[in-house]
């Protein structure tokens, strides 16, 4: 079951609407630029991976729908389009990769192809993202349930699994790999406030795969480990810098609680996901609408004049991560990977 694909009937990107679950499984047709970013920003679609994804697709999707015929107008109309999508998710840098990977083959065949042509180069760059996440994930995934053992409990945050990807998972690729093994494996999910990805998707994907998953809040992490009932924590991640790893808010929490129980922490996460150009300090963290918080559908859970301060993610320092888990192996901070 993929998250997101390209629909060449209807030239438009085809997804599964994420806000909707677990209620109910329903595709959606993405057909504009407006309308991908518009997903983005409503969470119709999230996770590094995905976004990488939907970068590649939507420059395919910009090419696919300008009306221009001259090649050089046409790759203005494209770069015009990436930039709004890139901006669409600031922290997520696997977004702003796969728009770039897939405005790199534009570019590279700009001087001599017709217009024809460089749709197709795009559809190509878009579609081998994509398909590379998958082979990618399962990579991951293989190296990851070294970590684990039969019989483990794994505690997870917000949604790392195929949900988030194109296919297979990250955290919950690693759960899912060591299950393909024999290994017996249970996960603990957060809920993840304020959006409740663990409890919607995370639960459900779980569920749906015959893997054994408890339903816990936030806030009773530290509980569990204390309880003994925790062996290992399993996240993933939307940037990881030179020194800290940004994912959804509540994993900083997780970390510490994670150390001061003597309780590994991994993240996993593909090699898309480093941006070792940068540090904590320099990344843009993305501040979402208040009413995330002071309202549960039409029900007002805080007085309409409190202030609200509503990160997407945090930043977890990278002496707190026990490992990080990637297609390409294990490396164990400072360890850290060779890009390119």
């Amino acid at each position: 079951m993929r998250t997101i694909w390209w629909d060449a009937e209807s030239r438009a990107i085809g997804m599964i609407d994420q806000t909707l679950l677990p209620e109910r499984l329903e595709n959606i047709e993405v057909g504009s630029v407006e309308e991908l970013c518009e997903a983005i920003l409503a969470l119709r679609v999230r996770g590094a991976p995905a976004l990488g994804a939907a970068g590649g697709y939507g420059v395919a999707l910009a090419a696919a729908r300008s009306a221009a015929t001259d090649p050089a107008a046409l790759v203005e109309d494209v770069r015009e389009a990436a930039g709004i999508i890139r901006a669409a998710r600031p922290t997520a840098v696997n977004l702003s990769w796969g728009v770039d990977r897939a405005m790199r083959a534009i570019e590279e065949i700009n001087e001599s192809a017709d217009a024809d042509e460089i749709r197709a180069a795009a559809l190509v760059a878009a579609e081998e993202i994509a398909g590379e996440d998958v082979s990618i994930n399962k990579a991951l995934g293989e190296v990851g349930a070294s970590l684990l053992e039969d019989g483990d409990v794994v505690l997870t945050h917000c949604n790392a699994g195929r949900l988030a990807c194109v296919d297979w998972g990250t955290a919950l690729g690693v759960v899912r790999s060591a299950v393909a093994e024999g290994k017996r494996i249970s996960v603990y999910a957060c809920e993840t406030r304020p959006l409740f990805q663990g409890s919607r998707l995370t639960a459900w994907e779980l569920s749906e795969d015959k893997i054994p998953v408890t339903l816990i809040c936030d806030s009773m992490a530290g509980m569990v480990m204390r309880q003994g009932k925790i062996d290992k924590v399993i996240v993933g991640a939307d940037r990881i810098t030179k020194d800290a790893v940004f994912n959804k808010v509540g994993t900083y929490t997780h970390a510490v609680l994670a150390k001061a129980h003597g309780i590994p922490f991994y993240v996993a996460a593909p090699i898309s996901t480093f941006d070792l150009l940068h540090q904590e300090k320099e990344v843009k963290i993305e501040e979402r609408d208040p009413d995330e918080i002071r309202r549960l559908g039409n029900r007002q859970l805080a007085p309409l004049g409190v202030p609200i301060y509503n990160p997407a993610f945090d930043a977890t320092p990278l002496d707190l991560v026990t490992a990080i888990i990637t297609e390409r192996g294990i490396y164990r901070p400072p360890e850290r990977p060779e890009l390119g």
